[in-house]
């Protein structure tokens, strides 16, 4: 598999690219509408082929790249099938492996951060990577007030299902705002201040209840924009013109 970790600065967005060496097809999951000219610069420069952009949930902080890039190159468009947006080309499902050439990915349903969350789990040659989404984040997870989450399933969702994977499968998560790039469920377990330590459900439910976190500064534009699988909303305030430019350059690794 050829794989690159992309990230977008303004909204801290990890971009995931996964290419078949033996078909040349890609997939990028989460893609930013802000740095579609540079994903696609790398997936040409990979001699890779975009058919697909896969999406873990309708997010708050940015706007998805997909229906941008299905009109520039034609590629398809996947999304969780619970969200039913009528954008998308192909639902996704828990227990519907998404194959590309000769890879697979598994889609796991883990609700929590919002009701349609996904996280998608890719193995070959023996590495185990999962893209966790907001749903498990590196030292943390996402929160769970707005867009239908409960701090309760997202509980369920990591521990009861994400926790319960092997210990070596390697977490790489849809943010992070502290320079990190990559876990593993094992190390998650053991010291994830929120969800790991052995937290038990009501010790997470009132640690977050307590956090007392702002208002999402660009929910209100980013939904329905996403919604629509990528629109960037004409009336956005010149302070919030930042979440829409194209940008070129980003860090990548």
């Amino acid at each position: 598999m050829i794989f690159r970790q992309l990230f977008e600065p303004v909204s801290s967005t990890f971009t995931y690219l996964l290419g078949c060496e033996t078909t040349g097809q890609a997939m990028l999951i989460d893609p930013v509408v802000n740095a579609i000219d540079r994903d696609l610069q790398v997936v040409q420069s990979l001699g890779l082929t975009l058919v697909l952009t896969l999406d873990t949930h309708i997010h708050a902080d940015h706007i998805t790249a997909a229906l941008h890039l299905k009109q520039r190159v034609g590629s398809r468009i996947a999304a969780p099938a619970i969200d039913r947006l009528p954008c998308v080309d192909v639902g996704i499902e828990e227990g519907t492996p998404l194959p590309l050439g000769g890879l697979t990915v598994a889609p796991l349903h883990t609700p929590g951060h919002t009701d349609g969350h996904f996280a998608y789990r890719c193995i070959d040659h023996g590495c185990d990577r999962l893209f966790s989404g907001d749903a498990l984040l590196i030292d943390g997870c996402g929160r769970t007030d707005f867009q239908n989450g409960d701090a309760a399933t997202l509980y369920e969702s990591v521990t009861g299902k994400l926790f319960t994977l092997p210990d070596e499968v390697l977490v790489y998560p849809a943010h992070d705002y502290q320079g990190r790039r990559v876990s593993s469920i094992g190390q998650e377990k053991s010291r994830n201040p929120r969800l790991g330590q052995g937290r038990t459900l009501e010790e997470f439910k009132a640690l977050m209840a307590k956090l007392d976190l702002p208002y999402p500064n660009f929910i209100d534009h980013a939904v329905p924009g996403n919604r629509q699988c990528g629109v960037c909303p004409d009336d956005l305030p010149d302070q919030m013109r930042k979440y829409c430019e194209r940008m070129t350059q980003s860090p990548q690794g």
